[in-house]
């Protein structure tokens, strides 16, 4: 088949926010991406991944960045491309529940700060907790791509995530993404679930696959759900690409050849955009993933590189880094616990923290409010039963019942209790916007506030000055690596002890 008959694979390029998200702590400055976005702009992508995940965070935390402003910034150097997010649905891009108007109001302001593509999930994919967030991006005349977390266990099935797409769909999504966070989907799965969700489905409805490089095997799983009737795939430029981040967009370029697909992408625009950040990822060598190869470990313990790391972190704490294998033991038992929840933002770092502190204080001794959350159901329904033992300790530990309705059906209207908190901040300039950046980021927005006028501070370094030893800290693939200090109130033998942890 010659090219110009072979069926047009799309893609979504992830280099300005998934891709230095994964490989560099999400550090790197919008001026250090300027320069690639005219040619980014006219290579050819079905869109361009640039805000959302934790991007938002680090701005405000690291780079003394307006993130509204980086969003404004994108919509007039890239006005050729749809411009599309990670939103974690009803926890939007904080790290706990908002009420049903705030994720109106904050779908709103994005789609009118230049947003197109809202690629719409939730941890547990407990369908109740993007519904709301999708019948925003509806209404605000965008495009609401309804997602899948992909992962493993005795209960997912390749009949399980059709009945999802189908919910999905139902919602009134114009597209599906399979995002697979943690390098876990093999060539066959990919095959399976994407054949089967175009076979229940029709052949009509959009399928994004996303997939991490971390395992080794996952530019093969692209290849099978393309074969499968995939209709879009996400990649990074080479130089930013691989370990915990993505396959590299070149190599799908070349994979594709003579095989009757095609990305219509401009080649020699690709190797620029490979030359700028091939130039600019040195500077970020500070933020540098440990992880530069492969981790095939993954598929046996299912848990993500970066999460391991952070649970290598505070053992070392306790001085207990010698247990780390009873660790990872422990935490499949507690993943089986809690109901088998995808390990993604943010149920890996509770998780892998309730794991930790089995081995550390013994099994259940001592529970974190997140975790006694979790059992209850204020996170959501997990795909499992979540055992009964448990959650009747998480009861007593929280003081409050388990729940089975949407856990947003329990917050009461704030919007205008946000609006005058805001206000009330110096430096704060009345927006909706910076409204939306306090309620998502109450502890960091403040200090924002008060320096923003100062300007963007560059996170990166010269190479070639004495630079300092790389972080230790990993983060796996979906997860942010911008999470605040957690202060737990923890009781054992009737003393009541202070635990801070830093999730991953």
């Amino acid at each position: 088949m010659t090219q110009q008959n072979a069926r047009k694979i799309e893609v979504t390029e992830l280099v300005l926010r998934d891709a230095h998200q994964s490989l560099l702590a999400t550090r790197m400055a919008t001026e250090d991406m300027i320069p690639a976005c005219e040619d980014i702009d006219k290579a050819g992508y079905w869109s361009v991944e640039c805000w959302g995940g934790a991007t938002f965070d680090s701005c405000i935390r690291f780079l003394n960045e307006d993130p509204w402003e980086r969003l404004r910034t994108f919509r007039k150097l890239l006005p050729n491309s749809r411009l599309q997010m990670l939103l974690r649905g009803q926890n939007l891009l904080g790290y706990r529940h908002y009420e049903d108007t705030v994720v109106d109001r904050f779908v709103e302001k994005a789609a009118a700060n230049g947003m197109d593509v809202f690629r719409v999930f939730d941890a547990l994919n407990d369908v109740r907790n993007v519904r709301r967030a999708i019948g925003a991006v509806k209404r605000s005349g965008k495009h609401a791509q309804g997602t899948i977390c992909y992962t493993i266990s005795p209960l997912h099935t390749v009949q399980g995530y059709v009945e999802l797409a189908e919910k999905l769909v139902d919602m009134g999504c114009d597209s599906l993404c399979l995002k697979d966070m943690a390098a876990l989907l093999k060539p066959q799965p990919a095959y399976d679930i994407v054949s089967a969700i175009k076979e229940s489905l029709g052949a009509a409805v959009r399928v994004h696959v996303h997939v991490h490089a971390t395992t080794g095997v996952t530019l093969v799983s692209l290849m099978k759900a393309i074969e499968a009737g995939a209709d879009a795939v996400d990649t990074a430029i080479s130089s930013l690409s691989l370990g915990p981040g993505h396959n590299p967009t070149e190599s799908l370029v070349e994979m594709l050849e003579d095989t009757g697909y095609t990305t219509g992408l401009d080649m020699e625009r690709l190797l620029r955009i490979k030359e700028h950040f091939a130039k600019v990822r040195p500077r970020y060598a500070e933020f540098l993933s440990n992880i530069t190869g492969v981790e095939t470990e993954i598929f046996q313990s299912q848990i993500p590189g970066g999460m391991i790391s952070n649970m290598e972190s505070q053992l070392k704490q306790q001085g207990a880094a010698d247990r780390i294998k009873e660790v990872l033991a422990e935490v499949p038992r507690v993943r089986s616990d809690a109901g088998y929840p995808p390990l993604v933002t943010p149920s890996s770092q509770i998780v892998g923290t309730q794991a930790v502190f089995n081995v550390l204080m013994g099994r259940y001794k001592v529970l974190t409010g997140e975790f006694a959350d979790l059992m209850l159901g204020y996170y959501g329904e997990t795909i499992g039963p979540r055992n009964p033992e448990v959650i009747t300790l998480a009861g007593a530990h929280a003081k409050k019942p388990s729940i089975t309705r949407r856990p947003a059906d329990l917050l009461t209207p704030e919007w205008d209790q946000l609006r005058s908190g805001a206000l009330a901040l110096e430096g704060c300039n009345g927006s909706d916007e910076d409204v939306l950046t306090h309620a998502m980021f109450p502890q960091v927005a403040p200090r924002f506030f008060k320096t923003r006028a100062q300007g963007p501070k560059n996170a990166g370094r010269d190479p070639q000055a004495a630079a300092p030893a790389p972080a230790t800290g990993t983060q796996a693939a979906g997860q942010s690596p911008v999470r605040s200090p957690i202060t737990y109130e923890v009781k054992l033998n009737g003393r009541t002890h202070n635990v801070t942890v830093t999730p991953a």
